[in-house]
This record gives C-alpha cells, sequence and structure tokens, in this order.
C-alpha cells in the first residue's frame, strides 16, 4: 500500500467537508429570498434550521449504511442528494415549503450522509492522529462558507438568487461526488508502519470495539452525547445572534457587524483543527473541560465589553471552542467505542446538533425578547458551561456494557 495513500483519501475528505459546509453561507440567501418572494426573514431562516436539523439525523442513518456497503455509496448518494437539494431550490418561486423540502430535506439529508463518511473513515486511517486527522476534515466544515460566502454573494448580484441556487447546487454536486469516489476504509486490521500506541493513548481508549446496541447501553455514550450537545448549544446561540449582537454589544453598524461576523466564523473552522490538535496531546477530556472553563470567562465577560476588536476577539475564540466540540468529538467516540462501528455510534451522537440548533437559538432569543439585552442570557449560558466543567473529568472508557 502506496504510503501517501491515506494523505490522499484526508484530502478528498477535507474537499467533501469543504463543499458541504456551504450551508454555513445560507446568511447570505437571507435578506434576496425575502425580498424578492416577500418572506419574512424568520421564515427563510427556518431553511437553515431544518437543514441541520435533517444532517442530525440522516448522519445516524448514513453511518449505518455505511458499515453495511462502505463509505463510496454513502458519499457518492451524499453528493448526489445535497447537490441536487441545491439545484431544485432554484425552483423555489413555487412556494416557501418548496425551498423547505428540496434545501432543508433533501440537501440536509445530503448533508448528514456526506458529512458522517470523512470522519469515520478518517479515524480508521489516522490512529496515530485521530484527533487532528479528524478536526482537520471537519475544519472543512466550517472554513465551507468563507469560500461559499463571497462567490454566492457575487451570484446572487449578477444573475439573482434561484439561478445562484442552480450554479452551486451543480458545483457542489461535482465536487462532492467526485471526493466522495476516494472515500475507502483501511484493510482490517491496519495501522501505520511503525506505530505503536503509547502506554498514555492505551489508558483513554477502550480495549474492544462496540456495537451501536452495546455503545447506548453505557452511560458513556450519553455523557458523550450530552457533551456535545452543552457545547454545540453555547456556541450555536451566538451564532445565531452574531450581527444583532455585535450592533447592541459594540454599536457597530449593520455593515461593520457583517464584517465582523465573517471574521469570527474563521474561528469555528480554526478551532476544529487547533482543539483536535490539543486532544491528541492533553486527551480529550481535558479538551473539553479546558473549553467549558474558557467559555465561563468569556460568556460572563463578553456583556460588559464594548469596542469592537474586543467583541470580535472574545467571539471569534468563542466560536473555536464551538467548532473544537465538532473537531475533537469524532476522535472521542472512537477512543471510547473503537473505530469500527464509529460510523453509525458518532452519526447518532450528531443529533445532539440538530437539538442544540433549536436549544440554544431559542434560549438566547427567549431571554433577549424578555429582558430587552443580550447580557441574561449570554450570563446564563457562563453559568452553564461553569456546571458542565464537570462532566468530562468523570468520563472514563467503558470496560463492558453497563
Amino acid at each position: 500500500m502506496n504510503r501517501f495513500e491515506r494523505w490522499w483519501i484526508a484530502f478528498a475528505g477535507i474537499l467533501l467537508q469543504m463543499a458541504l459546509g456551504a450551508v454555513y453561507a445560507w446568511s447570505v440567501f437571507r435578506i434576496p429570498l425575502a425580498k424578492q418572494f416577500h418572506w419574512t426573514i424568520s421564515q427563510v431562516t427556518l431553511t437553515f434550521t431544518i437543514a441541520i436539523f435533517v444532517l442530525g439525523f440522516a448522519s445516524f442513518f448514513g453511518g449505518l449504511w455505511l458499515k453495511k456497503v462502505g463509505p463510496r455509496v454513502v458519499a457518492l448518494t451524499g453528493g448526489v442528494l445535497y447537490g441536487l437539494g441545491i439545484f431544485l431550490a432554484s425552483f423555489s418561486g413555487i412556494g416557501l415549503w418548496w425551498l423547505y423540502l428540496t434545501y432543508g430535506v433533501i440537501g440536509g439529508v445530503g448533508l448528514g450522509f456526506g458529512y458522517i463518511v470523512p470522519v469515520a473513515v478518517l479515524v480508521r486511517w489516522f490512529p496515530d492522529r485521530r484527533g487532528l486527522m479528524t478536526g482537520v476534515a471537519v475544519g472543512g466544515f466550517g472554513a465551507g462558507a468563507l469560500v461559499t460566502a463571497p462567490i454566492a454573494t457575487h451570484f446572487i448580484q449578477t444573475v439573482g438568487v434561484l439561478k445562484t441556487f442552480a450554479y452551486l447546487g451543480i458545483a457542489f454536486l461535482i465536487v462532492s461526488v467526485t471526493a466522495g469516489f476516494f472515500m475507502r476504509n483501511p484493510p482490517d486490521g491496519w495501522q501505520p508502519e511503525g506505530w505503536t500506541p503509547k502506554q498514555k493513548e492505551i489508558s483513554q481508549t477502550t480495549a474492544r470495539d462496540f456495537t451501536l446496541g452495546e455503545a447506548l447501553k453505557t452511560w458513556q455514550w450519553w455523557a458523550l452525547w450530552l457533551l456535545l450537545f452543552l457545547n454545540t448549544s453555547a456556541g450555536i446561540s451566538v451564532i445565531s445572534q452574531e450581527a444583532p449582537m455585535f450592533q447592541e454589544l459594540a454599536k457597530a453598524t449593520a455593515i461593520v457587524a457583517a464584517g465582523m461576523v465573517g471574521i469570527v466564523s474563521i474561528g469555528n473552522a480554526l478551532g476544529r483543527v487547533f482543539w483536535a490538535w490539543a486532544s491528541d496531546l492533553i486527551s480529550r477530556k481535558a479538551t473539553f473541560a479546558l473549553m467549558f472553563l474558557v467559555q465561563v470567562g468569556l460568556f460572563w465577560a463578553l456583556p460588559s465589553l464594548h469596542t469592537v476588536p474586543v467583541v470580535t476577539l472574545v467571539t471569534f475564540i468563542i466560536l473555536m471552542c464551538y467548532g473544537g466540540g465538532f473537531g475533537t468529538m469524532p476522535a472521542f467516540a472512537a477512543d471510547y467505542f473503537g473505530s469500527t462501528n464509529v460510523g453509525p455510534i458518532y452519526g447518532l451522537m450528531l443529533t445532539a446538533w440538530g437539538f442544540a440548533s433549536a436549544f440554544g437559538p431559542l434560549l438566547i432569543a427567549h431571554i433577549r425578547q424578555s429582558s430587552g439585552a443580550y447580557g441574561g442570557g449570554l450570563h446564563i449560558i457562563a453559568v452553564v458551561m461553569l456546571v458542565s466543567i464537570v462532566l468530562p473529568l468523570l468520563v472514563k472508557p467503558p470496560t463492558a456494557v453497563e
């Protein structure tokens, strides 16, 4: 086997995730769609919520299917559905329900199928760099919006929002299907030449591979689900309110706030790689505990900050922690339950993302509406993060079905 083969697979996985991560550029479509069809911003935004919610559950079914047919079939199917869903959204003049069905449901299923594949594949190809490489892969997802947002904005201004869906759908179909073709598992029992796990790594991993049913019978699976839910809820609450929050806290204009949103979004992508890399060095448990601790201080301090540079920096780090959860958790799941069935095991765990995408934004929006300011909601999240520190300190690898 060519020793560089796994790196080509990793590169293809990053490209696939970047194409899928374009969903994070949804905000550039909100106002054009609302103006053209006289929909409210809330109605248009619901499309994104549907897509992410469907993604969480589709990842689980994609992981189950991956176990039966292999990663290539699932990746190719996901790429086709994702590209097709966005392309069909170009006919949304039919009605809002069509946008929900195409971009939200069909595209969301494609997202879920495609998202789980590089994660499940790379934890098996890179047992020596499990955290870093899964972090790099999902970092591509976080970076997808950085590439897509300016391109989509240009097309919206020149050809209109519906034709932009058509062009992007075709482009994403080509990229994701091409990248998906390279997705495959290593041979059974394969490991990098000359690599042997260190004793510290052995102590933090399970001694055997768990099936999905066995994993669900352990309290550790539910603890990891809760870890991902808590971390995601905190970060996505900020993501859902970025522009108006920046205008309120830093007294930024709409244009400046939009620029701040672009800058802090880089933190989402960077955090997926940085914290995943750190987890290889200090353990997954310590990484989550440290991310929660950092967020306690940042969320508590944020309401008292009122300058554009400082608010931008603090939010940037918060989004690094948000992305860090997605970068670290696939390796965490593989450590505790083995890499053989990590597709369905982590795929089902991603339902935490779907629930958090509804809970976090609704929580902070409700408190903002009730109190007239973001400070109360941000302080509540800080307290939740403080209590959450205990959870990663308690978890340990399962030794049997408990």
